[in-house]
């Protein structure tokens, strides 16, 4: 076990760039959970009005003690401030992301089995409250909650992403949409979707490019779907068929379809 420790501790002594993080001037992913599980409560379960000015203080104490690790100090009060007042607006948008996955899921029974049971939307409502922070220049915070989100449904969603209304994503599993991502209103996607860089290989030298596509108002996006390039625009009104590989701009009103391979049938007698 001493041969162990040594060796490790050895191995410290190399002065690796990862062993200079700071761990404790981190947020805290504990306490980042936590507010993450208030503030949905707060989108969605209605309680009583001592209840909700409860949540707020608790967020508020929490989500101030983790801005304070990230941005100056004497900031902290504003950005909560300027956060929570987003609220309202961030549960006009939920709102619209419910009716879309209800008026295009005839399985969906009503509003309390999809919040409940819909992983699409749990992801989209945890992607409206993180771009919010991401917008107001708050760092890592924004993105470890859409993480937690991926975590959990299997979709990934950069805070950075700029998403309109009536949002719907279909089973969900294995969604990508990066950070430099344009959605307009009334878009839906089906699993396995990404919607991502064309080329990565430049680096840090592409940070703060447009590397990701534009998807506009009323576009569907089938299963396996890859719309690559921030050049890539995707017309209002299309629709990206399953499996399609797309790394051009698509126009207003137009069908994407991959071309069916061939199927060979063989008898089992013949095997």
């Amino acid at each position: 076990m001493q041969q162990l420790t040594d060796a490790i501790w050895e191995d410290y002594q190399k002065k690796r760039q990862m062993d200079e993080i700071q761990w404790e001037n981190f947020p805290d992913r504990n306490t980042v959970k936590n507010i993450l599980s208030q503030l949905h409560r707060m989108v969605f379960y209605r309680g009583t009005e001592i209840q909700l000015e409860q949540s707020v203080a608790q967020v508020w104490a929490d989500l101030k003690s983790q801005l304070r690790k990230v941005c100056p100090k004497e900031q902290a009060d504003e950005l909560c401030r300027c956060f929570l007042s987003r609220l309202p607006a961030v549960r006009a948008l939920v709102e619209t992301d419910l009716q879309a996955a209800f008026d295009g899921d005839p399985a969906a029974t009503g509003y309390d089995e999809i919040v409940l049971a819909y992983p699409g939307v749990y992801a989209i409502t945890v992607y409206r409250l993180a771009h919010e922070l991401y917008q107001l220049g708050v760092p890592l915070i924004p993105r470890m909650m859409t993480e937690m989100a991926h975590s959990t449904t299997g979709i990934d969603i950069h805070p950075g992403a700029t998403i309109g209304s009536h949002f719907f994503i279909d089973h969900g599993t294995g969604i990508v949409i990066g950070q430099t991502t344009v959605i307009g209103d009334y878009v839906r996607l089906y699993q396995g979707v990404t919607l991502g860089g064309l080329s990565t290989r430049g680096g840090q030298s592409l940070s703060g490019v447009k590397r990701h596509p534009t998807i506009e108002d009323n576009v569907t996006i089938y299963a396996g779907a890859t719309i690559l390039g921030g050049e890539t625009t995707i017309g209002r009104g299309s629709v990206i068929g399953a499996n399609a590989f797309v790394t051009r701009s698509i126009p207003a009103n137009t069908t994407v379809i991959m071309k069916s391979p061939e199927l060979l049938l063989r008898s089992r007698e013949e095997l």
